[in-house]
């Protein structure tokens, strides 16, 4: 067989000639560009991995010094969830560019947990042995789980996708206004104006800019931003100064693991909603990266999910999970290289084991993030816009499961107290739009695309335009369309 010619991949140093022939997932690249393309990652991520343990950390009580080594403890925890996501081992691992880290549902139960413990001291071990348990039962329960892959064709993916674009877009708004909501300078023109001028920065790197420096352009987005801060007196070097060179998180720093039943179920609800999740985000980056995630796929990512939360809390970390936000940057830079965001694991590792490391990326200041966070989710939202081009929007009953699951996945981004009335064990699921618009769009697909289906229930025709009825030479139209 003739030698293939060495031009397609000569362009921005791409990947060795060796690696060529596999798919961009499995590829390796360059030093540079894989160390400075794993920073990206973990920055884009590093704000979402702390905020739960100084939640946590600060109701139980703990010291500065307690907070930064249990914030410490998760930053190493998600490097080890995520080398187990990327690297995988047996048949552990979805073996795509995922990076794991504390799932934000497991906040407030965590903290219910806290207030109906008498003794505070008790409640960190009490949350760490209910996580242990969700995480390993999570672990045997994988493979029936994954079966679930049958019921998310486009029109489900594609909504559940486009959701999570959309709940995470929140998160940058409120990133953008500042780091304390309760401060009086919170949403001030200063905020806004620097998250306005790190996003028109990405976007002109993104536009005016080629090949590597193209592709890191979130990074040099966020170190741009992050230096116009420092006359505005926004950018705080105080972490920095303040860090230990080295810290290692002892096993079982806070106590050994408690089992209480009441924490346990909690806590396994939790683990329900995050394999729900963690499906949804595999299905999304199985699209943008063009490797579909079959059941086999799926099994081995939740396998890494639910023993890297049941490991994490030995180093004292909690629940670990996908983490959706850095979907948007492997579909914004298309550098889908699994071995990048293994990368970015090592450096989430050795921040864990060097507090003043991990308080480099913490110098970025809030509203900086915020600006970025625009680019990131918003193109995760279009990739799930791109996925429902294909799902067959020409047909009504789509278009109705389309509608409707958007709009019930919507609701606790709207009206976060929509469902107050409801038990707080219902809420931990009723709260994330993620999970309720996945489920929403699931049993609807269910319902019209196969219960009871006819042959003529395919012939549907176009969305209706307003005021548009259904006659019987419409659907004859369409029948014959098809």
């Amino acid at each position: 067989m003739a030698a293939k010619p060495q031009v397609r991949n000569a362009p921005d140093a791409g990947p060795a000639p060796e690696d060529r022939e596999k798919h961009p997932v499995d590829e390796t690249l360059p030093p540079l560009k894989m160390l400075t393309s794993g920073l990206q990652h973990v920055a884009a991520m590093y704000a979402g991995v702390v905020a739960p343990p100084l939640i946590v950390g600060a109701a139980v009580g703990l010291s500065g010094t307690e907070l930064t080594f249990l914030t410490g403890a998760s930053l190493f925890t998600a490097g080890l969830a995520t080398f187990l996501q990327t690297l995988g081992v047996w048949k552990i691992g979805a073996k795509l560019p995922f990076v794991n880290g504390v799932t934000f549902a497991g906040v407030a139960p965590m903290l219910a947990i806290v207030d109906t413990t008498d003794d505070k001291a008790d409640a960190l071990p009490v949350i760490f042995g209910a996580i242990i348990v969700a995480g390993l039962l999570g672990f045997l329960a994988a493979p029936w789980f994954s079966r679930l892959v049958r019921f998310f064709p486009p029109v489900v993916t594609g909504t559940v996708i486009t959701l999570i674009g959309v709940s995470l877009l929140p998160v940058a708004f409120g990133w953008a206004q500042g780091p304390n909501p309760k401060a009086e300078d919170y949403g001030s023109t200063t905020f806004l104006s620097l998250a306005g001028i790190t996003l028109v920065v990405v976007l002109l790197l993104r536009r005016f800019t080629r090949g590597f420096v193209k592709q890191i352009a979130v990074l040099v987005g966020l170190a741009i931003g992050t230096l116009i801060a420092i006359p505005f007196g926004v950018t705080d070097f105080s972490p920095v100064t303040e860090a230990d060179i080295v810290g290692f998180p002892s096993p079982f720093h806070f106590g050994a693991p408690q089992f209480a039943l009441a924490a346990i179920i909690s806590m396994c609800v939790v683990m329900l909603v995050s394999m729900t999740e963690s499906t949804a985000d595999m299905l999304a980056l199985g699209e943008i990266v063009d490797r579909p995630a079959d059941e086999k796929t799926i099994a081995a990512g939740l396998r890494a999910d639910t023993l890297g939360s049941a490991i994490s809390p030995l180093f004292n970390g909690f629940m670990c999970s996908a983490f959706a936000q850095n979907i948007g940057l492997v579909a914004m830079t298309r550098i889908r290289s699994r071995f990048v965001v293994a990368c970015g694991g090592g450096f989430l590792v050795l921040m864990g084991l060097s507090p003043v490391a991990a308080s480099l990326i913490s110098v970025v200041p809030r509203p900086v993030l915020g600006g970025a966070g625009v680019v990131l989710f918003g193109s995760v939202a279009a990739s799930g816009i791109q996925t429902l081009v294909k799902a067959g929007l020409e047909k009504d009953n789509n278009v109705l499961i389309v509608a409707v699951s958007l709009a019930v996945g919507i609701i606790p981004i709207t009206k976060p107290d929509f469902y107050h009335a409801f038990p707080e064990t219902a809420q931990i699921i009723l709260d994330s739009g993620i999970s309720t618009g996945c489920v929403a769009a699931v049993l609807l697909n269910v319902v019209f695309n196969h219960l009871g289906r006819r042959q003529d229930d395919d012939d549907v025709t176009a969305p209706m335009e307003p005021g548009e009825e259904i006659s019987g030479s419409h659907t004859t139209k369409a029948a014959h369309a098809h």
